[in-house]
């Protein structure tokens, strides 16, 4: 029995360089698309429109768009040590959003690089229909806030 395909989130030990695993992110980010294209056939442009079960599972959209896009998660050890610079998608405040971090290890910079690179994160967001505001929060770290577009 295979396990189901899952997005990296940034959580947990990360996906690795796992034989195929660009191939399965790649069919996964393909088929997103293709429910965007039957679910919103009206819409100028399709594909730019989140389908209702992203909606439903924001966590895992954002976090296969990230990945597809060739962003890399963050990762974690089981004591929650950060093992690896990235992104990290969370559930946020408020239903129907969720929080992108730029996180890594103790010393690998990723607090002076947060800035640029969820700026990089939200540019991808946001041509997948997605709204994306970059915050400070507490401590001066920066993050994202993510939500459907209008």
């Amino acid at each position: 029995m295979t396990d189901a395909f899952e997005p990296a989130s940034g959580d947990g030990a990360g996906p690795g360089d796992a034989p195929g695993r660009a191939a399965e992110v790649r069919a996964a980010f393909e088929a997103l698309l293709a429910i965007r294209r039957v679910t919103s056939p009206a819409a100028a442009d399709p594909e730019a429109v989140p389908a209702p079960w992203e909606v439903h599972r924001t966590v895992r959209a954002v976090s296969l768009a990230l990945e597809a896009s060739g962003l890399p998660p963050s990762a974690s050890a089981p004591d929650g040590r950060r093992t690896a610079t990235g992104y990290r998608v969370a559930g946020g405040e408020r239903p129907g959003t969720v929080r992108v971090e730029w996180l890594g290890p103790p010393g690998s910079g990723a607090a002076h690089e947060a800035e640029a690179r969820l700026k990089g994160c939200a540019r991808v967001l946001l041509g997948l229909g997605w709204e994306a505001l970059l915050y400070r929060g507490p401590r001066g770290r920066r993050y994202l806030e993510v939500e459907r577009g209008a």
